[in-house]
């Protein structure tokens, strides 16, 4: 069954990237990695490839006597929402933990420097606990109201955190799961690295398990979360997600107790949708957390998370038309499509899930054929043929070397209205991409199309890496 499962994520990459040239899946991994230099926040080191990019957000976390300075801007925007980031970093861990080995040695150290760069500020996130967690830094709607370089910020910079006894489950076991994922992907590089990980992912999974809820529940970190990142699907599925990546981290029974408790099977009784288990994001884990228990199944049998892995197998039923039950969504020309903006986060998580499981079964069921009728690659500087405006203020703008004056707030929304192209190259970003019947208009005030995010990137890593080593 395993040629069918590859020939559809196949299917899934010639819609993103281009059908008129050959593909080179080395070239795109590697874009793929780069990005995530152009969204860096904080002190960029000597060795910054995007050199167009400048240090930027140098005081985040003072408000709050902390230092939160660096991390990633998940966007297209400047600001830095710590549930995605958590999120990126632990499929970027995952990524390196499953398709490492078909890296190249140059990809799996890229893959790692962009690992460390989101996991050293996650530890700071966490650093007051127990009694405090960071949430986020900057302000959405002031940012959002200015079309400026990170370089050039002068928006507030407020940071916020949730204090104990406040709920956190979603956040701190996403920021758990990144955490324990990233020990197991640094083990054998850095042993002394990974152990300072784990040690804080068990302190982080603490603090998620002590104090159940959403953190978008309370009053002071609501209004700044929302309605951008708030955790829509509740807390239980990072919960579970936490628990299950400290069980692969640690191999402890102790962690195996909280997966029949909120079995990610019963939708109805722990996640309110007999779908839920189709979805996977930076939101909703659900999908994840049923691929990754269902490897525990495989290997070790272990009693009372079975349903895990059925669960696991009805996602992967739904990605084939032909087979019986619900299915999955598809755009004319073959993408995999879910309502919503930013549709390529749907399209690329859903096919790490679909791959990373026929590794795990090695069987697949059934194939697709279509193509990508707009002929338009979706990854920034990969091929002749992609989108000339994104909508990030970082590329858009002129950069520090060639407008070294600062560009202030309502001077930047004459360059997000200019019909003229990105005078950087953010490379290697995939953006939102088509709509459901294909088609592209693009522009850079076109953000559900043409904004790029870190949490699209990060599982499309572990594709390339495969599919450079095991080309079709």
């Amino acid at each position: 069954m395993k040629p069918s499962i590859c020939s559809s994520i196949v299917l899934i990459l010639l819609i993103i990237l281009p059908t008129t040239i050959s593909y080179d899946y080395s070239d795109a991994l590697t874009k793929s990695i780069l990005f995530f230099e152009g969204q860096r926040s904080g002190y960029l080191p000597r060795e910054q490839r995007m050199t167009w990019r400048r240090n930027s957000a140098l005081n985040d976390g003072k408000n709050l006597n902390a230092n939160l300075v660096g991390g990633y801007y998940d966007a297209g925007d400047n600001i830095k929402f710590h549930f995605p980031m958590a999120f990126t970093a632990t499929m970027l861990a995952w990524s390196a933990i499953d398709f490492g080995s078909y890296m190249s040695p140059a990809d799996l150290r890229d893959n790692l420097v962009a690992l460390r760069w989101g996991t050293n500020y996650l530890l700071k996130t966490v650093s007051q606990l127990p009694n405090r967690m960071f949430v986020q830094v900057g302000e959405p709607t002031p940012d959002h109201q200015c079309w400026e370089r990170p370089e050039d910020m002068d928006t507030p910079r407020t940071a916020y955190a949730v204090e104990a006894p406040n709920p956190a489950s979603d956040l701190a076991g996403e920021i758990a799961a990144a955490l324990a994922a990233a020990s197991i992907a640094f083990k054998r590089f850095d042993p002394r690295y990974s152990k300072l990980l784990l040690d804080n992912a068990l302190k982080t999974f603490e603090y998620a398990d002590s104090h159940r809820g959403s953190y978008t529940n309370n009053p002071e970190t609501k209004l700044a979360v929302c309605p951008f990142y708030c955790s829509v699907n509740g807390y239980e599925d990072e919960l579970l997600w936490g628990a299950a990546w400290l069980r692969r981290a640690t191999g402890k029974d102790s962690y195996i107790k909280y997966l029949p408790m909120f079995s990610c099977s019963d939708n109805r009784q722990s996640f309110g949708s007999d779908s839920n288990y189709f979805e996977f994001g930076w939101d909703n884990k659900v999908g994840g957390v049923n691929v990754l228990v269902a490897k525990e199944v495989f290997e070790k049998n272990v009693a009372g998370i079975a349903p895990y892995k059925d669960t696991a197998e009805n996602l992967m039923c739904s990605f084939f038309l032909e087979t019986p039950g619900a299915h999955m969504s598809y755009s004319p020309g073959g993408l995999l499509y879910k309502p919503g903006s930013s549709q390529l986060q749907n399209t690329v998580a859903l096919s790490f899930l679909l791959l990373t499981y026929a590794n795990y079964l090695s069987k697949s069921s059934q194939q697709l054929h279509c193509d990508n009728p707009m002929k338009m690659s979706y990854m920034i500087g990969y091929g002749n043929r992609y989108p000339r405006q994104i909508h990030h203020r970082g590329a858009s703008s002129p950069s520090i070397t060639t407008h070294p004056t600062a560009i202030k707030c309502s001077e930047g929304w004459s360059i997000f209205a200019s019909p003229n192209p990105d005078p950087n190259v953010l490379v290697g970003a995939v953006i939102g991409g088509p709509d459901i019947d294909d088609k592209f208009v693009g522009g850079r005030t076109n953000a559900s199309e043409t904004e790029p995010t870190t949490y699209i990137n990060a599982p499309f890593v572990g594709l390339l890496a495969y599919f450079k080593a095991n080309p079709i």
